[in-house]
């Protein structure tokens, strides 16, 4: 269930930041598929629940690795997001380029500095222009 809410917060977040984000009907490698807003260029994104290290002073840890162990090449996806959900508060959902290594560290202070936060909270600005069909 923890995979299932990350998805939906990964989502929630590109589609809060202007990204189209598309549904396949076949099962991929990626998550999501998703059109980058200011390029129009279409990514494939791995999603990854983001996990908080105590015994390693609080840091941030993304495991990127598929159910065989291997890392995400290429062709499997351009883009990680991790989602850091703590019990009780609002998701932080960070994107960052697929590097194809194992394992993504970050402090929580450098967090946001070495990789993309995304907000949940809707921003219209980000949005295109929806034509009204009502006219």
């Amino acid at each position: 269930m923890t995979g299932k809410y990350s998805e939906m917060a990964a989502r929630l977040a590109l589609l809060a930041n202007g990204w189209t984000v598309h549904t396949a009907d076949t099962d991929e490698a990626y998550d999501i598929l998703a059109t980058d807003p200011l390029s129009g260029q279409h990514v494939k994104i791995q999603v990854k629940t983001i996990r908080q290290r105590m015994d390693r002073g609080g840091d941030l840890v993304v495991y990127a690795k598929k159910g065989n162990g291997t890392t995400y090449d290429r062709a499997d996806a351009d883009y990680i997001v991790g989602v850091w959900a703590v019990d009780g508060e609002v998701p932080r959902v960070y994107m960052f380029e697929n590097r194809m290594i194992g394992e993504y560290w970050a402090s929580e202070a450098r967090a946001s500095e070495r990789w993309v936060e995304l907000s949940i909270a809707l921003n219209r600005g980000n949005l295109s222009e929806v034509t009204d069909v009502s006219a």
